[in-house]
């Protein structure tokens, strides 16, 4: 392959259907709407997901459960990732700074995973029992933000 029998690939460039531009065009007289029927008429929109009468699959699929518009989601970490970062000391800002939180506003809360040898002190929102205890039995703090 060479500059001399490069190509594109095919139907890369097509050119646009221009339609009600006369007969000569292929697209003349009804302008590929067909005849009668529901798309023929100017203004004609369906809804989103409409099916043609046919039951549409977002009614078809069941619907199942409840979800708690009050639900309030935690950024969750485990002590394990805690440990690599090799800090004595983890604010919300390191945290963020660090990548492990996506905004500086989000909720944390440390899972007690995996193990921790040296002290920290680890500023969060909420700690589950096996991490505070883990924490404070390296000799580190647990320190809950508010």
């Amino acid at each position: 392959m060479n500059l001399s029998n490069l190509r594109a690939p095919k139907k890369a460039n097509r050119n646009r259907k221009r339609v009600g531009r006369g007969m000569g065009s292929g697209h003349g007289k009804t302008s590929t709407r067909g005849h009668k029927g529901q798309g023929s008429r100017s203004g004609s929109s369906l809804m989103r997901g409409f099916e043609g009468g046919q039951m549409p699959l977002h009614r078809r699929m069941p619907k199942r459960g409840f979800t708690n518009i009050f639900r309030t989601e935690y950024t969750v970490l485990n002590l394990d990732r805690l440990a690599e970062l090799g800090e004595t000391e983890l604010t919300l800002e390191k945290f963020t700074a660090k990548g492990l939180l996506k905004r500086r506003n989000e909720l944390l809360k440390i899972l007690g995973n995996g193990e921790i040898g040296a002290a920290i002190t680890v500023h969060a929102h909420k700690f589950s029992k096996t991490a505070r205890e883990k924490i404070e039995k390296a000799g580190g703090k647990a320190v809950l933000v508010a």
